[in-house]
């Protein structure tokens, strides 16, 4: 489907709960639970809670962080601000520059697109693994959500950075990432992932729910 691209097939429970999380100018999460013949979406605020490290080099990157903004949400990793974040704070922690191109690049245009473009290219070496650890983190936070609404359902990644960083998605770290919760490792080995590729997901959907208003 051109709508949709599956990073995990699972084991889909009919009528399960669906979780969606999505990266773009911020973060967006939420869930959908079926209601007898349709699924209603619920909102959330869930990208607002704490960001929790789960290494050393996170551990770091908070510090960083915090010592900026004081509270550090998911939303200050997962986000485009976010990626730039996370390539600032492997630039000042690494003291190394962006190559010539990446930095002009991100001077004349949207330095998120910029930094992605580059990783995705192998362009530059601050970008590639900047990249790797924004999709470590989204896997996390799209496990954390799976957990939390129990999303037998399957994970929607939504938003307009995931279909830009396909080919970081599927290399593996982003599942790593979401399976990585000690003994419930196996169940999200079986919640369904499906990466949304519509950018008009968002007026479809409230265009379906002011349909079933007027009926």
């Amino acid at each position: 489907s051109r709508d949709m691209a599956t990073l995990q097939a699972g084991v889909p429970q009919e009528h399960g709960v669906r979780a969606v999380i999505g990266a773009g100018t911020g973060l967006g999460e939420g869930f959908m639970v079926w209601q007898g013949d349709y699924y209603a979406a619920f909102p959330s605020e869930g990208s607002h809670a704490d960001f929790a490290p789960v290494d050393s080099l996170q551990i770091e990157l908070l510090r960083y962080l915090a010592a900026r903004h004081g509270h550090v949400s998911y939303e200050r990793l997962l986000s485009g601000p976010g990626l730039v974040s996370i390539f600032e704070f492997l630039r000042d922690s690494r003291g190394r520059q962006a190559t010539v191109e990446l930095q002009s690049a991100m001077e004349t245009g949207d330095p998120a697109a910029a930094i992605s473009g580059c990783a995705m290219g192998g362009k530059d070496e601050l970008a590639v693994p900047a990249l790797d650890l924004f999709a470590r983190i989204y896997g996390a936070e799209a496990g954390n959500l799976a957990l939390k609404v129990l999303a037998r359902g399957g994970v929607y990644i939504a938003g307009g950075i995931a279909p830009q960083i396909m080919g970081k998605l599927e290399d593996g770290a982003f599942l790593r990432a979401f399976a990585d919760k000690g003994r419930f490792a196996g169940l999200l080995g079986e919640i369904p992932i499906h990466v949304v590729l519509n950018p008009r997901v968002g007026l479809m959907g409230a265009a379906r729910t002011a349909e079933r208003a007027v009926l």
